[in-house]
């Protein structure tokens, strides 16, 4: 007689069986709460999905967000125009389209079956507040697009909203932060942050969220307790005139990242630092310039990004991608090349830079070699790349968003690039034999489900 504790067993191994092939299905992660997703920002997801193959995501305006990919779905908004889209990751048929009140420069974060946006413009008021028109966020139902709830703020809400421990965080235009209900938009906390906050996406590093400001001046760089719902340090810089409240903060090994502008010695160009503080006390451990040039309008000062104990970012004052050591401040590599803002993206030893021409360039992480690039079309600023499952994803204001294989950036090296390929080739194998097994997994449970089935109805006879 077939036991009991039997078909319990079965089912038991069924169900230990099923994360593996519900990965095998699902191209992106579960979740994405802040930013790039990581604290460091370097966005990349891998689960041994196969890379996509080369394909754009047509929008309706330009893209100055970054994608967001979450199971099988791409969720991206627009610049001018608000429209806001959620594609098929594999197909690029689009699932669905919304609108938004006000400018989208916010990813579209995502947290159980919601996606949080903000909304707002770059524009100041006479009371100094920045954003004209309607401000503020909305949570849309992930799978069709309607609108949940609307939370309207006084001041722009272009910075990316942060999830974080059941509530959603937002940095506004209006020098506040707001702590909502995920479910509802009801206000949960209000702190004044004092300055004007543009860009600067707040970094959620596991009970502190870490935020740059702007005007009035001086500049300065918050931290704030979501535990105590209280600010844990502020640190100004007084030499800071532009660029701070622009650039979404990285951290890594208890220091935390940001870059702004100050006046150079000549009075009229720009020069570019970049300060990396201690994330306890907000004491600058050090500051380093990366060089001095003539200022730009908009988004003016590039983001960092932090990988393996360095910091890559690329600066629109200079024309040039750089790498410097976390610890120290110590510059490792500079590659010249055009204005570049967004923030690189790293995997495998190889770090990949945008810049508003429609390059992205793949550089030896160590040394700083050009290892190959891809002609894309369009401004590739203010959004930078990230990677998911060995495909390159990145926004433009041509109004695409471009996925781009890794190995079409092995066929731009040519020969040169033969054990680089090697090495990738190597890995697709792996992911390859890893697919195989999620294959055979599956194949087994459903030959398993099928012996159950049999051996209960044989037992009811």
């Amino acid at each position: 007689m077939f036991k009991r504790n039997n078909v319990l067993f079965i089912a038991v191994f069924i169900l230990s069986m099923s994360p593996y092939i519900v990965s095998a299905d699902s191209f992106g992660p579960e979740e994405w709460h802040q930013y790039r997703m990581q604290s460091d920002k370097n966005a990349v997801f891998d689960n041994g999905s196969e890379p996509l193959t080369y394909q754009t995501y047509e929008t309706t305006d330009e893209v100055r967000a970054t994608p967001v990919i979450v199971g099988n779905k791409l969720f991206i908004g627009n610049h001018e125009s608000g429209d806001l889209h959620a594609f098929d990751v594999h197909s690029g048929e689009q699932l669905w389209e919304n609108q938004a009140p006000n400018w989208i420069h916010s990813e579209m974060i995502y947290h159980n079956g919601k996606v949080y946006v903000g909304f707002g413009n770059r524009f100041f008021r006479e009371d100094g507040i920045r954003g004209t028109g309607e401000n503020g966020v909305m949570a849309l139902d992930a799978d069709s697009g309607d609108i949940l709830w609307k939370y309207n703020t006084d001041g722009e809400v272009m910075p990316t909203p942060a999830y974080h421990d059941g509530a959603v965080y937002i940095a506004t235009g209006d020098r506040n932060l707001f702590k909502l209900d995920p479910d509802t938009g009801e206000v949960l906390h209000q702190a004044y942050i004092g300055s004007t906050i543009s860009m600067s996406a707040p970094n959620i590093t596991e009970d502190t969220l870490y935020v740059g400001g702007g005007a009035p001046e001086p500049y300065t760089f918050s931290a704030y307790d979501l535990e105590n719902d209280d600010f844990k340090w502020q640190t100004e810089i007084p030499e800071a005139y532009a660029g701070l409240d622009d650039v979404p903060p990285a951290t890594s090994d208890n220091l935390v990242v940001t870059t702004a502008l100050e006046k150079a010695g000549d009075g009229e160009n720009a020069e570019h630092f970049m300060y990396a503080m201690d994330t306890a006390s907000g004491e600058i451990v050090w500051k380093e310039s990366l060089g001095v040039g003539e200022d730009v309008s908009n988004n003016r000062s590039g983001a960092p990004m932090i990988y393996e104990g360095n910091i890559y970012v690329g600066s629109p004052i200079t024309k040039a991608f750089y790498a410097y050591d976390l610890k120290t401040g110590e510059k490792l590599w500079e590659f010249e090349d055009e204005v570049m803002k967004a923030p690189p993206v790293a995997q495998d030893g190889i770090v990949y830079f945008s810049n508003t021409k429609g390059f992205v360039y793949a550089l030896d992480a160590e040394t700083g070699e050009q290892l190959g690039e891809k002609k894309l079309n369009g401004v590739l600023a203010p959004a930078g790349p990230i990677i998911v499952n060995d495909t390159l994803f990145v926004g433009s204001q041509d109004s695409n968003v471009y996925a781009v294989p890794l190995t079409d950036f092995e066929q731009e090296q040519g020969d040169e690039s033969d054990v680089y390929a090697d090495e990738r080739h190597s890995e697709g194998t792996e992911k390859d034999s890893n697919l195989v097994q999620y294959m055979v997994l599956g194949v087994l449970v459903f030959l398993l489900a099928i012996v159950i089935y049999m051996m209960m109805r044989k037992r009811r006879r």
